[in-house]
């Protein structure tokens, strides 16, 4: 799949990452797709919990093999 954007929240800590993303799907059209590599270890309990606060769709929270964590959204 083919994000319509990409953000990189690498060095960000918390609350950084999320309001980051927040901005950035405020841009996006329904059903577009945000990812987004972040360090900060909280991230994908951040972005799970914001997803469901929210009504996005977390598609992807994975870990990749530098550490960085890899979070993927879909825009309600």
């Amino acid at each position: 799949m083919q994000p319509d954007l990409h953000l990189d929240l690498s060095g960000l800590n918390c609350p950084l990452p999320i309001l980051r993303a927040k901005k950035a799907l405020a841009g996006l059209t329904s059903g577009q797709v945000l990812s987004a590599i972040a360090t900060d270890p909280g991230a994908p309990k951040d972005f799970e919990a914001f997803c469901r606060q929210t009504g996005n769709v977390l598609l992807e929270s994975s870990t990749g093999e530098d550490g960085r964590f890899l979070l993927v959204i879909r825009r309600k």
